[in-house]
Protein backbone atom coordinates (compact mmCIF):
# COMPACT_ATOMS: atom_id res chain seq x y z
CA UNK A 1 0.00 0.00 0.00
CA UNK A 2 1.08 3.29 -1.32
CA UNK A 3 0.36 6.61 0.55
CA UNK A 4 0.61 9.79 -1.90
CA UNK A 5 0.53 9.59 -5.52
CA UNK A 6 3.50 12.22 -6.27
CA UNK A 7 7.08 11.23 -7.61
CA UNK A 8 8.08 9.38 -5.10
CA UNK A 9 4.57 7.23 -4.77
CA UNK A 10 4.50 6.41 -8.46
CA UNK A 11 8.34 5.56 -7.70
CA UNK A 12 7.99 2.78 -4.96
CA UNK A 13 4.53 1.80 -6.30
CA UNK A 14 6.55 0.62 -10.05
CA UNK A 15 9.80 -0.41 -8.40
CA UNK A 16 7.73 -2.60 -5.78
CA UNK A 17 5.43 -4.19 -8.43
CA UNK A 18 8.71 -4.73 -10.45
CA UNK A 19 10.16 -7.03 -7.57
CA UNK A 20 7.58 -9.06 -7.24
CA UNK A 21 4.90 -7.65 -5.27
CA UNK A 22 1.80 -9.36 -6.52
CA UNK A 23 -0.85 -7.09 -5.35
CA UNK A 24 -0.14 -3.02 -5.39
CA UNK A 25 -2.43 -0.14 -4.45
CA UNK A 26 -1.25 3.39 -5.04
CA UNK A 27 -4.11 5.74 -3.09
CA UNK A 28 -3.79 9.54 -4.33
CA UNK A 29 -6.28 12.00 -2.79
CA UNK A 30 -5.86 13.98 -5.70
CA UNK A 31 -7.54 13.42 -9.01
CA UNK A 32 -5.02 12.92 -10.86
CA UNK A 33 -0.99 10.97 -10.41
CA UNK A 34 1.89 13.38 -10.14
CA UNK A 35 1.11 15.59 -6.81
CA UNK A 36 2.88 18.68 -7.32
CA UNK A 37 4.40 18.25 -10.46
CA UNK A 38 1.35 18.79 -12.21
CA UNK A 39 1.53 22.32 -11.47
CA UNK A 40 4.98 23.03 -12.06
CA UNK A 41 5.30 23.79 -15.89
CA UNK A 42 8.65 24.79 -16.08
CA UNK A 43 11.76 22.45 -17.69
CA UNK A 44 14.62 21.12 -15.93
CA UNK A 45 13.43 17.93 -15.07
CA UNK A 46 14.62 14.74 -15.67
CA UNK A 47 18.52 15.60 -16.32
CA UNK A 48 19.38 12.66 -13.74
CA UNK A 49 16.59 10.16 -14.63
CA UNK A 50 15.97 10.53 -17.85
CA UNK A 51 19.06 12.34 -19.46
CA UNK A 52 16.81 14.92 -21.09
CA UNK A 53 14.55 18.01 -19.66
CA UNK A 54 11.22 17.78 -18.64
CA UNK A 55 8.65 19.56 -17.21
CA UNK A 56 6.67 18.66 -14.02
CA UNK A 57 3.61 17.26 -15.99
CA UNK A 58 6.14 15.38 -18.63
CA UNK A 59 7.68 13.76 -15.80
CA UNK A 60 4.73 12.87 -13.77
CA UNK A 61 2.95 11.40 -17.45
CA UNK A 62 6.61 8.99 -17.72
CA UNK A 63 5.38 7.19 -14.51
CA UNK A 64 1.95 7.20 -15.25
CA UNK A 65 1.82 5.34 -18.25
CA UNK A 66 4.48 2.83 -16.83
CA UNK A 67 2.56 1.94 -13.92
CA UNK A 68 -0.90 1.78 -16.63
CA UNK A 69 1.61 -1.44 -17.90
CA UNK A 70 1.49 -2.90 -14.88
CA UNK A 71 -1.16 -4.46 -12.54
CA UNK A 72 -0.69 -1.78 -9.78
CA UNK A 73 -4.58 -0.29 -8.51
CA UNK A 74 -4.85 3.40 -8.91
CA UNK A 75 -7.33 4.67 -6.49
CA UNK A 76 -7.23 8.37 -7.02
CA UNK A 77 -9.53 10.61 -5.13
CA UNK A 78 -8.89 8.26 -2.12
CA UNK A 79 -7.61 10.38 1.24
CA UNK A 80 -6.47 8.51 3.92
CA UNK A 81 -8.77 9.24 7.34
CA UNK A 82 -6.50 6.66 9.55
CA UNK A 83 -3.09 5.11 10.23
CA UNK A 84 -2.98 2.66 12.88
CA UNK A 85 0.14 1.48 14.40
CA UNK A 86 -0.71 -2.15 13.28
CA UNK A 87 -1.14 -0.95 9.60
CA UNK A 88 -4.60 -0.24 9.14
CA UNK A 89 -5.14 2.06 6.64
CA UNK A 90 -9.11 3.70 7.06
CA UNK A 91 -9.57 5.55 3.29
CA UNK A 92 -12.96 7.16 1.94
CA UNK A 93 -13.79 7.47 -1.63
CA UNK A 94 -17.35 8.60 -2.80
CA UNK A 95 -18.72 5.30 -2.59
CA UNK A 96 -17.67 5.07 0.79
CA UNK A 97 -15.09 4.47 3.56
CA UNK A 98 -13.26 1.31 3.30
CA UNK A 99 -10.01 -0.22 5.07
CA UNK A 100 -6.91 -2.32 4.15
CA UNK A 101 -4.28 -3.99 6.03
CA UNK A 102 -1.76 -4.00 4.13
CA UNK A 103 1.94 -6.41 4.28
CA UNK A 104 3.54 -3.06 3.97
CA UNK A 105 2.82 0.77 3.65
CA UNK A 106 4.61 2.82 2.08
CA UNK A 107 4.61 6.79 3.34
CA UNK A 108 4.87 9.16 0.68
CA UNK A 109 2.75 12.20 1.44
CA UNK A 110 4.90 14.99 0.45
CA UNK A 111 5.48 18.48 2.04
CA UNK A 112 3.54 21.43 2.79
CA UNK A 113 4.82 24.69 2.88
CA UNK A 114 5.73 27.20 5.73
CA UNK A 115 3.15 30.10 6.46
CA UNK A 116 3.62 33.54 7.44
CA UNK A 117 2.30 32.68 11.06
CA UNK A 118 5.15 30.42 11.37
CA UNK A 119 7.72 32.85 10.12
CA UNK A 120 6.27 35.94 12.44
CA UNK A 121 6.24 38.56 10.17
CA UNK A 122 4.54 41.75 11.92
CA UNK A 123 1.89 43.76 10.58
CA UNK A 124 -1.34 44.20 9.56
CA UNK A 125 -3.90 40.84 7.49
CA UNK A 126 -4.42 42.33 4.57
CA UNK A 127 -5.89 40.06 1.43
CA UNK A 128 -2.69 39.39 -1.05
CA UNK A 129 -0.39 37.52 1.02
CA UNK A 130 0.36 33.56 -0.44
CA UNK A 131 3.01 30.89 -0.33
CA UNK A 132 4.50 30.99 -3.50
CA UNK A 133 3.25 27.27 -4.34
CA UNK A 134 -0.13 28.37 -3.67
CA UNK A 135 0.57 31.36 -6.05
CA UNK A 136 1.94 28.81 -8.62
CA UNK A 137 -1.07 26.69 -8.55
CA UNK A 138 -3.30 29.57 -9.00
CA UNK A 139 -1.15 30.95 -12.15
CA UNK A 140 -0.43 27.52 -13.79
CA UNK A 141 -3.39 25.22 -13.35
CA UNK A 142 -6.49 27.94 -12.57
CA UNK A 143 -5.19 30.58 -14.51
CA UNK A 144 -5.39 33.62 -12.22
CA UNK A 145 -3.22 36.07 -11.70
CA UNK A 146 -3.47 36.94 -8.01
CA UNK A 147 -1.44 40.43 -8.08
CA UNK A 148 0.17 43.37 -10.18
CA UNK A 149 3.19 44.19 -8.02
CA UNK A 150 4.99 41.05 -6.18
CA UNK A 151 7.65 41.06 -3.04
CA UNK A 152 8.72 37.61 -2.57
CA UNK A 153 9.93 36.70 0.61
CA UNK A 154 12.86 33.57 0.08
CA UNK A 155 15.00 32.28 -2.60
CA UNK A 156 13.51 28.89 -2.67
CA UNK A 157 13.09 27.35 -5.61
CA UNK A 158 9.87 27.84 -5.92
CA UNK A 159 9.97 31.48 -5.39
CA UNK A 160 12.65 32.12 -7.79
CA UNK A 161 10.76 30.11 -10.16
CA UNK A 162 7.89 32.17 -9.56
CA UNK A 163 9.43 35.03 -10.20
CA UNK A 164 9.97 34.71 -13.70
CA UNK A 165 6.78 33.13 -14.16
CA UNK A 166 5.22 36.30 -12.57
CA UNK A 167 6.76 38.27 -15.22
CA UNK A 168 6.30 36.56 -18.18
CA UNK A 169 2.60 36.81 -17.36
CA UNK A 170 3.10 40.73 -16.83
CA UNK A 171 3.37 41.58 -13.40
CA UNK A 172 5.79 43.41 -12.02
CA UNK A 173 8.26 41.49 -9.07
CA UNK A 174 10.11 44.37 -6.99
CA UNK A 175 12.21 42.72 -4.90
CA UNK A 176 13.05 38.44 -3.90
CA UNK A 177 13.95 39.28 0.20
CA UNK A 178 16.64 36.77 1.87
CA UNK A 179 17.32 36.75 4.94
CA UNK A 180 20.54 34.61 4.62
CA UNK A 181 23.73 35.45 3.29
CA UNK A 182 23.45 33.06 0.48
CA UNK A 183 21.30 32.09 -2.10
CA UNK A 184 18.63 29.85 -0.85
CA UNK A 185 17.52 27.88 -4.01
CA UNK A 186 19.42 26.28 -6.76
CA UNK A 187 22.28 28.38 -8.66
CA UNK A 188 20.73 27.58 -11.98
CA UNK A 189 17.37 28.94 -10.88
CA UNK A 190 18.90 32.42 -9.51
CA UNK A 191 20.88 32.85 -12.96
CA UNK A 192 17.41 31.98 -15.32
CA UNK A 193 14.78 33.50 -13.20
CA UNK A 194 16.34 36.66 -11.63
CA UNK A 195 19.09 37.61 -13.01
CA UNK A 196 18.12 36.80 -17.01
CA UNK A 197 15.13 39.11 -15.82
CA UNK A 198 16.60 42.11 -14.04
CA UNK A 199 15.12 41.03 -11.12
CA UNK A 200 17.00 42.42 -7.46
CA UNK A 201 17.70 39.91 -5.22
CA UNK A 202 18.35 41.06 -1.33
CA UNK A 203 20.51 39.07 0.49
CA UNK A 204 20.92 39.24 4.39
CA UNK A 205 16.92 40.97 4.58
CA UNK A 206 13.89 40.58 5.80
CA UNK A 207 10.56 41.72 5.75
CA UNK A 208 9.74 43.63 8.86
CA UNK A 209 6.09 44.79 8.38
CA UNK A 210 3.30 44.32 5.92
CA UNK A 211 1.14 46.66 6.06
CA UNK A 212 -2.40 47.85 3.81
CA UNK A 213 -6.20 47.67 4.73
CA UNK A 214 -7.95 45.09 2.62
CA UNK A 215 -5.75 44.20 0.47
CA UNK A 216 -1.43 44.78 0.52
CA UNK A 217 -0.08 47.86 -0.12
CA UNK A 218 3.61 47.60 0.59
CA UNK A 219 6.47 45.33 2.67
CA UNK A 220 9.13 47.26 5.14
CA UNK A 221 12.70 45.70 4.48
CA UNK A 222 15.48 45.77 6.82
CA UNK A 223 18.84 44.30 6.92
CA UNK A 224 19.60 42.13 9.10
CA UNK A 225 23.09 41.05 11.03
CA UNK A 226 24.68 37.21 10.90
CA UNK A 227 22.14 36.30 13.84
CA UNK A 228 19.02 37.40 12.12
CA UNK A 229 18.42 40.40 13.82
CA UNK A 230 17.15 43.45 12.20
CA UNK A 231 19.62 46.48 11.74
CA UNK A 232 17.85 50.02 12.63
CA UNK A 233 18.35 52.69 10.17
CA UNK A 234 18.33 50.41 7.36
CA UNK A 235 14.48 50.12 6.84
CA UNK A 236 12.99 50.64 3.29
CA UNK A 237 9.55 50.85 2.28
CA UNK A 238 9.02 48.60 -1.00
CA UNK A 239 4.96 49.24 -2.32
CA UNK A 240 3.37 46.26 -3.99
CA UNK A 241 0.10 44.60 -3.40
CA UNK A 242 0.93 40.76 -2.97
CA UNK A 243 3.67 38.99 -1.23
CA UNK A 244 4.71 35.76 -1.93
CA UNK A 245 6.22 33.61 0.75
CA UNK A 246 8.83 30.71 -0.20
CA UNK A 247 10.29 30.16 3.34
CA UNK A 248 10.45 26.19 3.10
CA UNK A 249 8.85 23.32 3.37
CA UNK A 250 7.75 21.03 5.80
CA UNK A 251 7.60 16.84 5.51
CA UNK A 252 3.98 16.33 5.72
CA UNK A 253 3.99 13.30 8.26
CA UNK A 254 0.15 13.60 10.55
CA UNK A 255 -0.16 10.03 9.28
CA UNK A 256 2.76 8.99 10.44
CA UNK A 257 2.18 10.32 14.02
CA UNK A 258 -1.19 8.08 14.00
CA UNK A 259 0.82 5.25 12.96
CA UNK A 260 3.46 6.00 16.04
CA UNK A 261 6.27 6.27 13.63
CA UNK A 262 9.56 7.94 15.44
CA UNK A 263 10.21 10.83 13.76
CA UNK A 264 13.43 12.98 13.87
CA UNK A 265 13.24 16.46 14.38
CA UNK A 266 16.30 17.80 12.69
CA UNK A 267 14.67 16.76 8.98
CA UNK A 268 10.85 16.74 10.15
CA UNK A 269 10.38 13.07 9.07
CA UNK A 270 10.04 9.41 9.73
CA UNK A 271 13.88 7.72 11.24
CA UNK A 272 14.77 5.65 8.34
CA UNK A 273 17.35 3.02 7.55
CA UNK A 274 19.33 2.50 4.15
CA UNK A 275 16.01 1.00 2.63
CA UNK A 276 14.11 3.70 3.96
CA UNK A 277 12.40 1.66 6.14
CA UNK A 278 11.46 3.35 9.17
CA UNK A 279 11.99 2.28 13.11
CA UNK A 280 8.22 1.02 12.86
CA UNK A 281 7.90 -2.85 11.23
CA UNK A 282 6.13 -2.86 7.81
CA UNK A 283 6.06 1.11 7.50
CA UNK A 284 8.71 2.70 4.68
CA UNK A 285 9.25 6.15 3.95
CA UNK A 286 10.18 7.86 0.54
CA UNK A 287 10.74 11.18 -0.80
CA UNK A 288 9.64 14.50 0.72
CA UNK A 289 7.82 13.16 3.59
CA UNK A 290 11.18 11.97 5.03
CA UNK A 291 13.44 15.18 4.51
CA UNK A 292 12.95 17.78 1.47
CA UNK A 293 15.11 17.45 -1.64
CA UNK A 294 16.22 19.70 -4.16
CA UNK A 295 15.37 17.68 -6.87
CA UNK A 296 12.71 15.47 -8.12
CA UNK A 297 15.09 12.57 -9.35
CA UNK A 298 16.18 11.84 -5.91
CA UNK A 299 12.96 11.84 -4.66
CA UNK A 300 12.79 9.10 -7.54
CA UNK A 301 15.58 7.11 -7.12
CA UNK A 302 14.77 7.07 -2.84
CA UNK A 303 10.94 5.94 -4.09
CA UNK A 304 12.63 3.21 -6.03
CA UNK A 305 15.07 1.58 -3.50
CA UNK A 306 12.12 2.03 -0.90
CA UNK A 307 10.00 -0.73 -3.15
CA UNK A 308 12.82 -2.73 -4.24
CA UNK A 309 12.92 -3.92 -0.40
CA UNK A 310 8.80 -4.13 0.34
CA UNK A 311 8.98 -7.83 1.22
CA UNK A 312 11.38 -6.88 4.37
CA UNK A 313 9.12 -5.53 6.45
CA UNK A 314 10.36 -6.96 9.72
CA UNK A 315 12.34 -4.95 11.83
CA UNK A 316 16.14 -5.24 11.96
CA UNK A 317 18.79 -4.25 14.34
CA UNK A 318 20.90 -0.94 13.04
CA UNK A 319 24.40 -1.54 12.59
CA UNK A 320 25.64 2.03 12.83
CA UNK A 321 23.97 5.72 13.62
CA UNK A 322 24.57 8.52 11.78
CA UNK A 323 24.79 12.19 13.19
CA UNK A 324 25.28 15.38 11.36
CA UNK A 325 28.06 17.10 13.13
CA UNK A 326 29.64 20.58 12.75
CA UNK A 327 28.47 22.05 9.07
CA UNK A 328 25.75 19.38 8.29
CA UNK A 329 22.32 19.74 8.32
CA UNK A 330 20.47 16.40 7.54
CA UNK A 331 22.14 13.38 7.07
CA UNK A 332 20.09 10.24 5.19
CA UNK A 333 19.50 7.66 6.40
CA UNK A 334 19.77 7.85 10.06
CA UNK A 335 20.42 4.51 10.40
CA UNK A 336 22.90 1.69 8.73
CA UNK A 337 22.04 -1.81 8.61
CA UNK A 338 23.74 -3.21 5.87
CA UNK A 339 26.11 -0.13 5.28
CA UNK A 340 27.19 -1.98 1.61
CA UNK A 341 23.25 -1.10 0.33
CA UNK A 342 22.03 1.97 -0.33
CA UNK A 343 23.41 6.05 -0.61
CA UNK A 344 23.82 8.65 1.66
CA UNK A 345 22.34 11.83 1.03
CA UNK A 346 23.34 15.15 2.94
CA UNK A 347 22.81 18.66 3.40
CA UNK A 348 25.40 21.28 4.70
CA UNK A 349 24.40 24.54 6.31
CA UNK A 350 26.56 26.80 4.88
CA UNK A 351 28.02 27.59 1.19
CA UNK A 352 31.56 26.05 0.79
CA UNK A 353 34.32 25.94 -1.26
CA UNK A 354 36.88 23.57 -1.10
CA UNK A 355 35.05 21.43 1.46
CA UNK A 356 35.97 18.40 2.78
CA UNK A 357 33.01 15.82 4.56
CA UNK A 358 34.97 14.01 7.13
CA UNK A 359 33.44 10.62 8.55
CA UNK A 360 34.14 9.67 12.63
CA UNK A 361 34.29 6.89 14.92
CA UNK A 362 34.83 7.19 18.58
CA UNK A 363 36.45 10.60 17.81
CA UNK A 364 39.03 9.79 14.96
CA UNK A 365 38.11 10.09 11.84
CA UNK A 366 38.54 7.06 9.42
CA UNK A 367 37.01 8.61 6.06
CA UNK A 368 37.43 11.57 3.99
CA UNK A 369 35.51 12.76 1.48
CA UNK A 370 36.37 16.24 -1.46
CA UNK A 371 33.48 18.21 -2.43
CA UNK A 372 34.80 21.50 -4.56
CA UNK A 373 31.77 23.81 -3.79
CA UNK A 374 29.30 22.87 -1.62
CA UNK A 375 25.39 24.67 -1.25
CA UNK A 376 22.51 24.01 1.46
CA UNK A 377 20.05 23.90 -1.71
CA UNK A 378 22.31 21.30 -3.06
CA UNK A 379 22.23 18.02 -1.77
CA UNK A 380 25.41 15.77 -1.67
CA UNK A 381 25.50 11.81 -2.93
CA UNK A 382 27.48 9.51 -2.13
CA UNK A 383 27.24 5.57 -2.39
CA UNK A 384 27.38 3.64 0.78
CA UNK A 385 29.23 1.25 -0.46
CA UNK A 386 32.47 3.27 -1.41
CA UNK A 387 33.47 4.52 2.05
CA UNK A 388 35.52 1.78 4.37
CA UNK A 389 32.98 1.76 7.37
CA UNK A 390 34.53 0.03 10.58
CA UNK A 391 34.55 -3.37 11.60
CA UNK A 392 32.62 -2.61 15.30
CA UNK A 393 29.02 -0.65 15.15
CA UNK A 394 28.01 2.47 16.48
CA UNK A 395 27.46 6.00 15.96
CA UNK A 396 29.41 7.83 13.06
CA UNK A 397 29.42 11.50 13.09
CA UNK A 398 29.58 13.31 9.81
CA UNK A 399 31.14 16.55 9.26
CA UNK A 400 31.98 19.17 6.58
CA UNK A 401 34.88 21.66 6.79
CA UNK A 402 35.97 24.68 3.86
CA UNK A 403 35.93 28.00 3.08
CA UNK A 404 32.65 29.55 3.52
CA UNK A 405 31.42 31.59 0.16
CA UNK A 406 30.26 35.12 0.72
CA UNK A 407 27.13 36.57 -1.51
CA UNK A 408 26.75 34.50 -4.47
CA UNK A 409 30.17 34.24 -5.91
Amino acid sequence: MIIGGGPAGMAAALSAWENGAKRVFLLERGEELGGILNQCIHSGFGLHKFGEELTGPEYAERFAQALKRTGVEVLLETPVLRLSPDRKVTAVQRGGIFEFRPRSVFLSMGCRERTRGMINIPGSRPAGVFTAGLAQYLVNVEGYLPGKRFVIVGSGDIGLIMARRLTLEGAKVEAVVEIRPTLSGLVRNYVQCLLDFDIPLLLSHAVSYIYGEERVEGVVVCEVDSKGQFIKGTEKTIPCDTVLLSVGLIPENELSRQAGIPLCKRSGGPYIDERFATLREGFFACGNVVAVFDLVDYVTLVGEIAGKHWKESEERTPRFRLLPGEGIQIVLPHYLCNPQQGMLFIRAYRALNRARLLFSFKGKIFYTFPVPVCRPSEMLRLESKQIPWPEEGGEITVEITGEEIQGLS
